[in-house]
């Protein structure tokens, strides 16, 4: 066990600011309104510093400061990019316990997550953008005896994000370095309940990156994340055998409570089937029970904080509703502070608590009878970002998944990312130069 010092006392990873201006141009810039936000942490709920409030006059000026910046930057090679991604990337594993400790200290998270999967997943997803674009060649496509299609990439220009408030280091990264890497300056708005881990990955990367590139405003509206209802099912082979499968299925049932529940993707719905219902409901229940839930700093911790107690009220008026129209609570349900206990219910699948979502530490759970029953119950939901099969037979796992109408699909394994280059193509277009060679006209007019 690890337990790290809390920012402001001695021995800490990370010294967070009293006060943080607008990053706008390479500097701190002070709101246009001069006013301020308070930013509370979830871990003891208790004030740590203040940042800017972000106003469209803010707004403005950020996107004057990157619009100025892309000109240049967008006119480096690809080469020259990729070298100050890799840069980006080697500063922040030199830095990766003190931006771990950041955003737990920000968002709640337990310490091992940001350690293990948060910060080592935004230093990939530079070092991968910056492999693909180093590696990257243009096109060129004969359209006849004597014309070219030749094919290049340019950016955009100006990319303007915001970013949610479930894993904001991680969220900044997947704007950040496809955007960077296409030649774009950016200008990112961090959620009003998390914008300090930000700050501190932009007082340790921002010497890398010209003036303007990357900018921050922060103190904006509430972003609202939209909840996934992501169905994890459980076939019945499972349980087969007391082994080590079965252990990491039981792992998978359990994630629904990583990050506290407050990702899109979150397995808030878990299917078993019904000649084992019973014995893997108590075997994942049992699993869920032993979560240790507690102080975030501490590398024992495996549940943390809720963001922010307007959540943690959206949780449990949530957990009310499946009370009252008769859900069976199986374990948790309560809460101390910004701590909500993962909490599992049971009941039939077309009730509001299995239909909806709230983005916490909740699971609801149901049964099915085979196959075609598990594709009917989990495609119901009309928009999935994730899905989870779990199945010692891969050849049923496989097709299954092509049922499926999610958008990613996880087999015997849940919360894998790749740092998907594919979306590169969102933050540039193709630039067509049509070249004839030859002198005769086409003889059209």
């Amino acid at each position: 066990m690890t337990q790290y010092a809390a920012p402001g006392q001695p021995g800490s990873a990370v010294a967070y600011r009293p006060r943080y201006d607008h990053f706008i141009g390479g500097d701190h810039v002070a709101p246009v309104s001069g006013e301020y936000v308070e930013n509370v942490t979830p871990v003891t709920g208790e004030v740590f510093t203040e940042v800017a409030r972000g106003t469209d006059a803010d707004r403005a000026r950020a996107l004057h400061a990157a619009s100025g910046a892309a000109r240049a930057w967008g006119t480096t090679t690809a080469q020259e990019r990729a070298t100050v991604l890799v840069e980006v990337a080697d500063r922040v594993e030199e830095h990766a316990t003190e931006l771990a400790v950041a955003e737990t200290w920000d968002n709640g998270k337990p310490v091992r997550e940001a350690l293990v999967v948060d910060v080592p997943m935004l230093i990939e997803q530079f070092r991968q953008f910056a492999a693909v674009i180093r590696a990257e060649v243009g096109q060129v496509e004969q359209l006849g005896d004597d014309t070219c299609d030749y094919r290049s990439f340019q950016p955009l220009g100006v990319v303007h994000e915001r970013l949610s408030w479930t894993s904001p280091l991680v969220n900044a990264g997947r704007v950040l370095a496809p955007a960077l890497a296409a030649g774009n300056a950016v200008v990112l708005e961090p959620a009003l309940q998390t914008p300090a881990s930000i700050h501190v990955l932009m007082d340790v990367i921002a010497d890398l990156l010209p003036p303007g590139v990357v900018n921050v405003v922060t103190g904006s509206a509430d972003h609202p994340v939209v909840s996934g209802r992501c169905p994890n099912i459980f076939f019945s082979d499972v349980t087969a055998q007391r082994d080590s499968f079965l252990d990491k299925a039981l792992e998978g049932f359990a994630m629904f409570a990583a990050n506290q529940g407050e990702i899109s993707t979150a397995p808030s719905r878990a299917l078993i089937q019904t000649a084992v219902y019973e014995q893997l409901l108590h075997l994942a229940t049992v699993r869920t029970q032993e979560l240790r839930l507690g102080d975030p700093l501490d590398t024992d911790t495996m549940v943390g904080a809720v963001v922010s107690l307007a959540q943690r009220d959206r949780v449990l008026a949530y957990i009310e509703r499946g009370k009252a129209e008769g859900a069976r609570l199986v374990t948790g349900g309560e809460a101390s502070g910004h701590y909500v206990q993962p909490t599992i219910f049971e009941g039939d699948h077309r009730s509001s608590v299995f239909a909806g979502d709230v983005l916490g530490p909740v699971v609801s759970v149901t049964r099915f009878d085979d196959r075609d029953d598990a594709v009917k119950i989990a495609n119901e939901a009309t928009a999935q970002l994730g899905a989870g099969i779990w199945c010692r037979d891969i050849a049923l796992a496989h097709t299954l998944g092509h049922e499926l109408r999610a958008e990613r699909v996880w087999v015997n394994n849940y919360h894998a990312y790749s740092a998907n280059t594919a979306v590169l193509a969102e933050y540039r277009r193709v630039k067509h130069l049509l070249v004839s060679y030859s002198h005769r006209g086409r003889g059209h007019f």
